[in-house]
This record gives C-alpha cells, sequence and structure tokens, in this order.
C-alpha cells in the first residue's frame, strides 16, 4: 500500500467510526479485563491505549480486571494450598486476604499506571469504595455421581453483587477519571469477599445502565457447532444453544451474566478475544464487528 493510499484508509476508518463517536458520546461503556492478555505487555499497552481512546472521544470507560492466575501463583508461593470444587476455588480466610492483596494492591494499581502511560488518568477502586458495591455470600451446589443428589457447597469468602451504588463512580467520571475497580466487596455482615469479574462487571454495567458491556476472553465468542462465530444472539437464542450443547463449558456463566445484564438495563453486552490487538475497537466502530453480541430482540 502506498503512502497515499495509507493515509486515504486511515480517513476512511475515522469516518466510519464517526456515527458510533456521535451516537455513543457522553454514554457508558463497562469493560472485563482478564485472561492471558493481562500477563503480556504488548497486548497491556494497547488494552491502556484502546480505553484512553475512549476517554478521549467522549465515552466514559469503566474497567473491571480479574486476577485468578496472578492469585494462584501468588497463593504457591506463600504456600497456601487451594482446594476446588467443580474448578472453583474455595476462598478461606488466607485466601481472601491474599486475593484481595494482589487484585486492589497490586493488578489494580498496576492498571492505573498503564492508563497514565496512555495519557489517561485513572482511580484504583475496589467494590468496597464508596460502598460501590454491596456483596452476599455466594450460594453453590454439586451433584454426587453416586446417588446423583445435590449437596451445598461452602466456598467460603466468595460473593455475589447483591447491591451497586454508582454514586462513588458517577463521581469519578465527573472528574475526567477512568474508575478501575477489582472485584472485591464486603457484605452486610462485615466481611470480605471475592467475587467473580465478569458477574461484578454485569452488575455494574446493569447498574450504569450502560450502552455496552464488553467480556474480554481468551476465545473468540460464541462459536456454532462448525466452529463459525455467532455475531448476534437474544436471550431466548442462547437459551436453545444451551440446551442443544452448542454453548458450554465455561462459556455458559459468561453469557448467563450477559443476559442478567442486559435485562437488568445495559443496551447490549459483547463477548469477544482480548488477545487481539484493539478487539474491542474493531467491534464497537466498524461494520464488522470482532465478537459476539447479546442484546434483547428489538421491539
Amino acid at each position: 500500500m502506498t503512502g497515499e493510499n495509507s493515509k486515504l484508509a486511515k480517513a476512511e476508518v475515522l469516518i466510519e467510526a464517526l456515527p458510533y463517536f456521535q451516537r455513543y458520546a457522553g454514554r457508558t461503556f463497562v469493560v472485563k479485563y482478564g485472561g492471558h492478555a493481562m500477563g503480556d505487555a504488548k497486548a497491556a499497552r494497547e488494552f491502556a491505549e484502546d480505553i484512553v481512546l475512549l476517554k478521549t472521544v467522549g465515552i466514559n470507560p469503566v474497567v473491571v480486571h480479574g486476577g485468578g492466575p496472578q492469585i494462584g501463583a501468588m497463593l504457591e508461593k506463600l504456600g497456601v494450598e487451594s482446594t476446588f470444587v467443580d474448578g472453583l476455588r474455595v476462598t478461606d480466610k488466607a485466601t481472601a486476604e491474599i486475593a484481595e492483596m494482589v487484585l486492589s494492591g497490586g493488578i489494580n494499581k498496576q492498571l492505573v499506571s498503564w492508563i497514565a502511560g496512555a495519557g489517561g488518568k485513572a482511580i484504583g477502586l475496589s467494590g468496597k469504595d464508596g460502598g460501590l458495591v454491596t456483596a452476599t455470600k455466594a450460594e453453590r451446589t454439586t451433584r454426587d455421581p453416586e446417588s446423583n443428589i445435590e449437596k451445598a457447597v461452602d466456598l467460603g469468602f466468595v460473593g455475589e453483587p447483591s447491591h451497586v451504588d454508582t454514586n462513588v463512580l458517577d463521581t469519578a467520571v465527573a472528574s475526567g477519571l477512568i474508575p478501575i475497580i477489582a472485584p472485591i466487596a464486603a457484605g452486610a455482615d462485615g466481611h470480605t469477599y471475592n467475587i467473580n469479574a465478569d458477574t461484578m462487571a454485569g452488575a455494574i454495567a446493569a447498574a450504569l445502565g450502560a450502552a455496552r458491556l464488553f467480556l474480554l476472553t481468551d476465545v473468540a465468542g460464541v462459536l456454532d457447532k462448525e466452529g463459525k462465530l455467532l455475531t448476534d444472539l437474544d436471550p431466548a437464542r442462547i437459551e436453545e444453544l444451551k440446551q442443544d450443547g452448542t454453548i458450554q463449558g465455561g462459556m455458559i456463566p459468561k453469557l448467563d451474566t450477559c443476559v442478567k445484564a442486559v435485562e437488568a438495563g445495559c443496551e447490549a453486552a459483547v463477548v469477544l478475544d482480548g488477545r487481539n490487538a484493539h478487539a474491542m475497537l474493531l467491534e464497537f466502530f466498524t461494520a464488522r464487528g470482532a465478537g459476539t453480541l447479546v442484546s434483547k430482540p428489538a421491539a
């Protein structure tokens, strides 16, 4: 491509993005950031640049981050053994304290510094700050393979968001700051709970009436049985795909989060591969898209 053609291509991309800039100026995007992309320095820089670009064009990004692998690494380093039930880590008091240290003290502040490096201003928060999120103890069950009886499982200090108070986020956004949120929250019982980052992001997106919830993952999105990307889904179709086995495993809770968010006030949710450079921008600011968009059927 010649220099002039390259310049023209860039101009065409900007023109293609213009209607999206205009439509969503002043609206909120909630972005869940996690997966392997968090451990890649180049991907981290690109993510920070994307977030700062959104803020620069008048969109208000709110980032919720995960950190499961980093928590696991720290537990191993400190010699704290982990117990898992159906793939879920049982979080005792020691594990909860380490999770808060890694999420709120380590990853959160690293993300704030990445945003600063890209020219933005961010503020690190957890669900505890300003009463942002109140948690309740998560309830899980498992089925005994021999008796087929379902039993309650105590996962310790693993929580679910029961209430979101957006005042602290509204204040931060009005001050020109980008909120970066660790998925830690206090319960009414005074205990500290670790919350799944997808779930936390979905609850915050619903409470803010966000225009978009982005779940950045390690897969392209929802694939059909031939391996082709399904670009648009609604809650009823998602339920059909769960029933026929197309949607299974770890994708089920992600899509449950998307459905819950859009049914509670978020305009649309997107599952997409965070390992791809600028995947979020390609999904939103171009006609082609890059992931699976979940929304309620048009009236």
